[in-house]
């Protein structure tokens, strides 16, 4: 009867230990601006992926279902730039520091990335497989061009 409080605080100590001891630098700005691009990011990534597989003949084509994640990413695709306001250059950030040094490349990658995904949009519902997969594939090489330019591979 006993054994079960004792696990538990066990389990919720082992728990705590293991947060502390976790190398992710955790986002300490009031605003949280690291921690909600990411989360959209990450949402891209969750939503790119499904088409990725239908682009690639890993996954049938299914019209509603392909347009509808081409939707969600065309929404998605507009949230996270906001976060990337001058006091969001701080650490544990990615993003190198021309993102801020050089403003008007980093729109125009950015601008690149939405029109890539606008295109996907209009072909989504088309079942023109080709087109479809050249259109995630832009995405795709747009989100990698980004990443070179503008994201480090370790935190700042």
């Amino acid at each position: 009867m006993h054994t079960m409080p004792k696990l538990l605080l066990s389990l919720i100590a082992s728990t705590c230990f293991l947060a502390a001891c976790s190398d992710r630098a955790r986002d300490t700005h009031p605003q949280q601006l690291l921690s909600k691009r990411l989360a959209i990011f990450k949402n891209f990534t969750k939503t790119l992926e499904p088409m990725g597989l239908v682009a690639r003949d890993r996954k049938d084509y299914v019209k509603a279902e392909f347009m509808a994640s081409a939707l969600a990413l065309q929404e998605l695709s507009k949230q996270p730039w906001v976060y990337f306001a001058p006091d969001g250059n701080y650490p544990p950030t990615r993003a190198k520091p021309e993102v801020w040094n050089k403003p008007s490349e980093f729109k125009q990658a950015t601008d690149h990335y939405l029109s890539t995904v606008d295109k996907l949009v209009e072909v989504s519902g088309s079942a023109d497989l080709p087109a479809i997969s050249a259109a995630v594939d832009a995405v795709q090489k747009s989100c990698k061009s980004c990443h070179d330019q503008f994201r480090s591979d370790r935190a700042q």
